[in-house]
């Protein structure tokens, strides 16, 4: 980046941070407009509370199948008072009016995917497998039937007594990734099913259809090949640039550390308590002192990426299994100095072998994937990390990647690690990230860490997050719009919705927003908007809703304080007399609503330990 074209950026950022450049806070979101199901020939499940339908699954059926016949039962008779017998299709009479579950339909769709077809008689829900057909039955009742499940604690079940849809559905559904993994906080096997998430990685669900697991996952490098082997071997681990040794990494180009990692992935395998778990995952330790001996060197150097000699490892470590574990699929990270592809055309991965690419933590979550991208020395506070106008590396590295494996997974984050308690500016650009990802060829999406971060509107961000996985193309307006009138109150709502547009448009026109990013002010807003948003929260606060939502819309406001007293606004003004006694305050809100930490990386201290002088991000070092 030029200085001139960095310092017309900053002009440009003062500009619109004193309100001298106006901002639009009309957000498009993304997606196809929603369209409520259609009625043209009504058939009625259920009229007037009274139901000559049935329940019917194919004969024996799967334990999956039993959930989705029970699923149907539960939320019917909660909506209508109706409750449908469950059988089999042997038990069917001639004519009778039946929900019909069934699964191996015999037509081409996709893993997950499902038929749903009426015929003014009966209602069929088909399955690619079992999980399909609950999947079908989940959608059903959410789409068809106004069924919500927006948190894995709040569930919306309308009532009525009459359940009516068009006598002549004739859709088939399939999933925009076939891998799917969201686990917000408090997940249970059966929230994974109702959002259609089919990654659990330690449980196996067979209850909901089953669910992808891993033998190992995450940093496996340390178990599969030991620290305890550096005593006696140091040269099989990591070379420093001075030419020391460190368990930090492995140096997967000695020749004696894949027999190594091969049995005791061998051993791994056969005493896995999960039976159906098939990917097992080979990752590094959460560093970047990657080795420098001089057989990794020449590997870096031939095929242009320091990921060489993890794909070259993983691919043999693939072939040595694969016959005996047939039907494994071996994952690699692609993250930290290994997230860049190589550049030979001829070093791809095996048809087994997944790259798990975990460079969306280096994007701009601002700005379009596409457009804006990655910053050099994201680890720093640099001029060129907040006003640059980087190139979007890092789609052009998932697009190449593409070209070397036939599968791909997404590892995502979504959130500022390092300031979790703080609005992250990611709402906007969601849809269009990860339609970019779908359109490209990424396979599998798993967010991993929406676990556990209760603020800052992440519940939200999780729902729309696994309405993304299931189809990119989904209308997130609607979906937001939706969840804040269930989880903040219909009167609430169209403040909080406000506030979120606003904080979405100033924050993407006055900064970049990242991962891992101690840029706590995260962009800067006028102070009449300021203003505004103060007054927007107390009609938040004021509105006529439950105590349940009045205390979700205190857990989101408290971001907002946040937000403010890190750059001195408002009652936090640091001339203000009283702005000790606010940040007090401030640091009570969140300890009174269960939020113990503004960071990932450390729980707030004890009151008695906190200089109230400091803004509330030093709370997280």
């Amino acid at each position: 980046m030029s200085a001139l074209k960095g310092i017309i950026a900053l002009i440009e950022v003062i500009l619109v941070a004193v309100g001298l450049i106006p901002v639009t806070t009309e957000i498009n979101y993304g997606g196809n407009k929603y369209q409520a199901p259609p009625i043209t020939n009504p058939m009625y499940i259920v009229e007037n509370g009274i139901s000559d339908y049935c329940i019917a699954t194919e004969n024996n059926p799967e334990e999956a199948l039993l959930t989705a016949a029970e699923e149907l039962q539960t939320y019917i008779e909660k909506i209508s008072g109706a409750k449908l017998a469950c059988i089999t299709e042997d038990e069917l009479e001639d004519g009778q009016k039946a929900i019909i579950l069934r699964s191996s339909a015999n037509e081409d769709i996709a893993a997950d995917g499902f038929s749903l077809r009426s015929d003014g008689n009966c209602l069929y829900i088909t399955g690619d497998d079992d999980r399909g057909t609950l999947y079908g039955a989940y959608t059903f009742l959410e789409e068809y039937l106004g069924v919500r499940w927006f948190t894995p604690e709040l569930e919306v079940v309308p009532e009525s007594k009459d359940i009516v849809i068009d006598s002549a559905i004739d859709r088939i559904v399939e999933p925009s990734f076939s891998i799917r993994r969201n686990d917000t906080a408090g997940t249970n096997d059966a929230y994974r099913a109702r959002t259609k998430m089919n990654v659990s990685f330690w449980k196996e669900m067979p209850d909901y259809g089953g669910a992808l697991t891993y033998v190992l996952w995450d940093v496996t490098l340390d178990t599969l090949v030991p620290d305890a082997l550096f005593a006696e071997h140091p040269e099989y681990f990591a070379m420093n640039p001075d030419g020391t040794r460190t368990t930090d990494h492995v140096c997967l180009s000695h020749p004696e550390v894949l027999p190594i990692a091969i049995e005791n992935a061998r051993n791994a395998i056969l005493e896995c308590e999960r039976k159906t778990s098939d990917h097992i995952h080979i990752g590094q330790k959460d560093n970047s002192n990657y080795c420098h001996c001089e057989k990794c060197e020449a590997l870096y150097e031939k095929h242009g990426s320091i990921s060489a000699p993890t794909i070259i490892f993983t691919n043999n470590f693939a072939d040595a299994l694969d016959d005996e574990f047939p039907d494994f699929t071996f994952t690699f990270y692609a993250y930290g100095e290994t997230d860049r592809p190589p550049t030979d055309p001829t070093l791809r991965c095996n048809a087994n072998v997944v790259p798990v690419l975990c460079g969306l933590h280096k994007a701009c979550r601002s700005h379009p994937l596409t457009e804006c991208g990655a910053m050099d020395g994201i680890e720093n506070e640099t001029f060129e990390m907040q006003y640059g106008d980087p190139e979007p590396q890092v789609a052009q590295d998932f697009a190449n990647w593409v070209k070397v494996a036939d599968t791909t997974y997404i590892y995502d984050y979504t959130i500022n690690f390092l300031n979790t308690a703080q609005f992250f500016s990611n709402f906007e650009t969601m849809q269009s990230t990860m339609k970019y990802m779908h359109d490209i060829g990424i396979t599998g999406y798993v967010y991993n860490c929406g676990d556990g971060h209760y603020a800052a509107f992440n519940e939200l961000r999780n729902y729309l997050l696994t309405k993304l996985q299931w189809d990119v193309n989904c209308d997130v307006e609607y979906h937001m719009n939706d969840f804040l009138r269930a989880f903040y109150g219909e009167d609430a709502a169209p403040y909080i919705k406000e506030i979120i547009d606003i904080q979405t448009a100033y924050l993407r026109e006055t900064g970049h927003s990242f991962d891992f990013d101690w840029h706590y002010q995260a962009g800067f807003i006028p102070l009449n908007i300021c203003a505004k948003l103060d007054l927007l929260w107390q009609k938040a606060l004021n509105a006529d809703i439950t105590d349940e939502q009045r205390f979700e819309v205190e857990v989101a406001n408290l971001s907002w304080e946040y937000f403010k007293s890190n750059l001195f606004i408002g009652e936090y003004f640091f001339l203000n007399p009283f702005r000790l006694r606010a940040n007090e305050e401030l640091y009570d809100g969140f300890i009174s609503h269960g939020l113990n930490r503004v960071s990932s990386f450390a729980t707030i201290p004890e009151k008695s330990e906190i200089d109230f002088i400091n803004r509330p991000y030093t709370w997280g070092k």
